[in-house]
């Protein structure tokens, strides 16, 4: 009997192993993507290195600044955000292969920060196929938010938006004929398109287009778009660049006697624009989407300033540093929201709830409707200490 019972024992030891088992193998299988006991994990594809690594480094490290202060509270529900970020040196191959990289390989719970146009054309699709949340992509093209994707989110204002504001600038300045230098790419024709817009929709304004010059992304040889441009005697030129090539072009207009108005959107690099044309700039119009980086007036922005001193980076704040952080902590609502029990679907429920939400001054609005969170424009100027001002 003894024996007996010993083996029935043992059996039923057994069991109750193998159904621990069982019941932990679908536990796993039944978890989302991305998201552990006490981890979401979010993936982002920019560039780290190469002609515009400064936009890709900045948005993440603006992201981590606000992502490490919620770490440091013990997380969301005891998750703590860990983002993996990978270099596509602004080219959309390598951001295609980034985020398939993310996706099968990473499993991560979403994409969040791409940064640039063709490499978020690149990239949405794969993350719509695989129902993967996409997140703040710095872009504003109508190609990433027209037609409403389920799955992408934005936290900015898009070149729409800018174009109108800087064709209202125009106007109220009395100039005319304006010239628009632009990136031979899904970006730079973008931007054009949304200027062509603007100007459709205001055909009373008297300014026009005199020259239309595009040139190779991250190009410093403007020779031909300077020629064409000055050729066409603008009041005014529109650059739809990146900072490399869009300074290198003030400079060489100014050094050629041109006294007109430049303008730009923001997706130049405002920081690093400012740092390549120095005072020199002084004049140069950027639109902004994102609150001034300096601006403590507002707390979003108070908060900002006050955790880059607690990090020791009191100096580095800076307009694509600050939208990541504004991006992270929409994002990070968006997960407070979703619940305990998170997953994809709910996270996306959650943020389309997210309607007029004040992160400090910055507003978000989100709806079933609309993935667009926000139409904040305003004009920002660099000074003649090269100082970029409201």
């Amino acid at each position: 009997m003894q024996v007996h019972s010993g083996v029935r024992g043992w059996r039923i030891a057994g069991l109750l192993v193998a159904c621990a088992i069982g019941s932990s193998f679908i536990a796993s299988a039944n978890a989302e993507s991305g998201v552990s006991a006490d981890t979401v994990l979010l993936g982002q594809s920019a560039a780290l290195t190469g002609p515009t690594a400064m936009l890709g480094k900045q948005l993440n490290s603006g992201a981590r600044l606000y992502f490490d202060h919620i770490n440091q509270q013990g997380g969301i529900y005891g998750r703590k955000i860990e983002l993996k970020v990978l270099d596509d040196f602004n080219e959309p191959e390598s951001a295609a292969k980034n985020t398939r990289a993310l996706i099968d390989d990473d499993h991560v719970f979403a994409l969040f920060g791409y940064v640039g146009t063709e490499t978020g054309e690149a990239s949405l699709p794969l993350a719509t196929q695989a129902r993967v949340p996409f997140f703040a992509p710095y872009s504003g093209a109508q190609s990433l938010r027209e037609p409403l994707n389920r799955y992408a989110f934005h936290v900015r204002a898009g070149f729409n938006e800018e174009a109108a504001a800087i064709l209202r600038q125009i106007r109220v300045t009395g100039l005319k004929r304006v010239a628009v230098v632009y990136n031979e790419d899904a970006y730079g024709k973008a931007g054009l398109e949304a200027l062509e817009r603007a100007l459709k929709a205001a055909p009373d304004s008297g300014v026009q287009i005199v020259a239309r010059e595009g040139v190779v992304r991250n190009t410093v040889e403007i020779g031909d778009a300077m020629q064409g441009s000055m050729k066409s005697k603008p009041d005014a030129v529109v650059m739809i660049n990146a900072y490399r090539t869009t300074g290198a072009f003030v400079k060489e207009a100014l050094r050629r006697g041109f006294n007109g108005q430049f303008y730009n959107v923001s997706f130049v690099g405002t920081q690093a624009l400012a740092r390549e044309v120095g005072p020199k700039g002084s004049g140069v119009i950027i639109s902004q989407v994102m609150p001034h980086p300096g601006n403590a007036t507002l707390p979003v922005v108070r908060e900002y300033l006050r955790l880059l001193q607690a990090a020791g980076k009191p100096n580095e704040f800076d307009y694509a540093s600050i939208e990541g952080f504004i991006a992270a902590k929409a994002f990070a609502e968006g997960l407070r929201r979703a619940g305990k029990d998170l997953t994809r679907e709910k996270l996306i429920t959650a943020l389309e709830g997210m309607k007029s939400l004040d992160l400090g001054g910055y507003i978000i609005n989100f709806s079933p409707d609309s993935h667009i969170g926000s139409k904040f424009v305003e004009m920002t100027i660099i000074n003649s200490r090269g100082q970029v001002i409201r």
